[in-house]
């Protein structure tokens, strides 16, 4: 290939990229925190089946200005039967950055217990592992309550602005 070649087929390469590139968003980071247990530490068994089965406590830092929403996926992916979904809400407003235990900051969709609500750790066996998975977006999601996960995750495809996750652990003593 010639110089001229060579710098052509550069200069297509570059206009396609830059022509892409405005196209991908880059994700930020939040910092999800909470006062109840820290990050790969246990959860208290206030917060799952063995207790009073409430939300825990959850602080959300680093959301972006142009956030329209937020959503919450607490997820198991150590359960014998594939992820097991304990939790799902979206739409919560951008301002939040404090989860408040046994609140619900948004609108439920189904979780794998078939409920509305969170429903807490609660392994057969062993220590599961359950991600508390924030995502600020750029959109309000337009899903009816009955949505699960997968609805959400599809809805939110091509609008996540930041994500962060915070993963507590859970066994149960016999």
């Amino acid at each position: 290939m010639s110089f001229t070649g060579l710098v052509t087929f550069l200069c297509d390469k570059a206009a396609y990229f830059l022509d892409h590139f405005e196209k991908v968003k880059l994700v930020k980071n939040l910092l999800v925190k909470s006062p109840a247990f820290e990050n790969n530490k246990l959860i208290p068994s206030k917060y799952t089946c063995d207790g009073a089965n409430v939300n825990p406590p959850l602080t959300i830092e680093g959301v972006p200005e142009e956030t329209k929403t937020i959503a919450l996926i607490v997820d198991d992916p150590d359960a014998p039967m594939g992820t097991f979904d304990h939790w799902i809400v979206w739409n919560i407003p951008p301002t939040t950055h404090k989860i408040e235990e046994n609140t619900v900051p948004g609108t439920e969709g189904i979780s794998s217990y078939r409920k509305h609500a969170y429903g807490g750790p609660c392994p057969p066996y062993g220590t599961h592992r359950y991600f508390f998975k924030v995502y600020a977006l750029d959109v309000q999601l337009e899903l009816s309550p009955p949505s699960k996960k997968k609805d959400v995750e599809k809805a939110m495809q091509g609008h996540i602005l930041a994500k962060g996750e915070l993963v507590g652990l859970y066994r149960r003593s016999r």
